[in-house]
């Protein structure tokens, strides 16, 4: 951890504040995590090739790769890519001689990340994100992450057939790796995304202390996010387009993920329609790197998420079927921001418009 980082959060103070959190769901042993590891391995594998079939995507970073974690090592990764993801503007309030942060505001800080990140270590099963890393020197960074205590307790109490359960959850996350691994520009591009609204950013205004507090309360509440979050608030009117940006390409891979979950598991997963009744009720409070990127940055106020985007998909495969939505991996230029999402008929008139390029791969 850098001294800079460490001046405006005690980042260890929300990591232990996290854990004990997290300590207080069931089934944090890792007794419970024997025997998951081989598991993910196969349904990992299978899952690959089953979204290949449907969506002809896959990886070009070769086969994917199933990691089982607990809930400390998924905090740990996660606060290490919250870090990442806010480096640049701790630089910038560092060379600010005005803005000083207090010991004080550091706890307060780790404390409020802490109870949220715990409380979403509980929640999540599986992740694909391309802003954890478990070790930022390393180039190898490509792996399916699934949190075994919490697939643990979500089988036991609805009773789940473990199996169709595992591989249905397999499909979504290696339709994530697909999207971003198998579009050759994809990974470049969110990233890139990322990194413009961080540098445009307002860092004199940067309130981590109050955005988390803000946050928690309405998760707390169960109610959307209706601010800014940490970046809503710093944000200039010019990075409201790349917010939007952001907003329709998290809405539409979300609903392709659901999309072709759904599709994919069509006569090899047993249970798939009560699972996402499950999974629909739980969405409320999603978790993840992503998904607490969204709410930092105030994207959660103005996505319906997965509904949104399974909508659009809807839309525009009645106009062309597959062969038009599959415009969407054609170049940057041809993803939806958000009111192209809300509206597709706006996608689709742009996209009509255009000529055809060879398809991906």
């Amino acid at each position: 951890m850098s001294e800079m980082a460490a001046a405006f959060v005690d980042w260890d103070l929300a990591e232990r504040v996290a854990i004990r959190v997290a300590d207080r769901a069931p089934f944090g042993g890792a007794h419970h995590l024997e025997g998951l590891t081989a598991e993910f391995d196969d349904h990992t594998a299978r899952a690959e090739d089953l979204v290949q079939a449907t969506t002809g995507l896959r990886a070009l970073s070769g086969d994917a790769r199933a990691r089982v974690v607990g809930r400390a090592d998924w905090i740990r990764a996660n606060l290490a890519s919250l870090q990442r993801l806010l480096r640049p503007l701790f630089a910038r309030m560092a060379n600010d001689p005005d803005d000083e942060p207090s010991l004080v505001s550091a706890r307060l800080g780790a404390l409020e990340l802490g109870a949220m990140l715990g409380w979403m270590s509980t929640r999540v099963l599986g992740q694909y994100d391309l802003l954890v890393l478990e070790d930022e020197a390393a180039e190898d960074q490509d792996i399916v992450y699934y949190v075994g205590p919490n697939l643990v307790a979500l089988e036991r109490r609805y009773a789940f057939h473990t199996p169709d359960f595992h591989l249905w959850l397999a499909l979504h996350e290696v339709t994530h790796r697909a999207q971003f691994m198998g579009v050759p520009w994809m990974r470049e591009h969110y990233l890139g995304l990322v990194d413009s609204l961080l540098d445009g950013a307002d860092a004199e205004s940067f309130d981590l202390v109050a955005a988390l507090r803000s946050t928690l309360d309405r998760r707390r509440a169960g109610t959307a996010d209706q601010g800014g979050g940490v970046l809503g608030a710093i944000s200039t009117p010019g990075q409201q387009a790349t917010m939007d940006r952001i907003g329709g390409l998290m809405s539409l891979l979300e609903g392709h993920g659901d999309v072709t979950m759904d599709r994919a598991g069509i006569g090899v997963v047993t249970g798939a329609d009560r699972f996402a009744r499950v999974m629909a009720y739980r969405r409320r409070s999603a978790s993840g790197a992503r998904r607490l990127f969204q709410r930092l940055v105030g994207l959660e106020a103005k996505l319906a998420q997965y509904a949104q985007g399974e909508a659009f998909i809807a839309a525009v495969e009645a106009h062309g079927g597959t062969v038009l939505l599959d415009r969407v991996w054609e170049d940057p230029d041809h993803l939806p921001d958000l009111a192209e999402i809300r509206q597709p008929g706006l996608w689709i008139d742009r996209m009509v418009s255009l000529p055809v390029e060879p398809p991906v791969g």
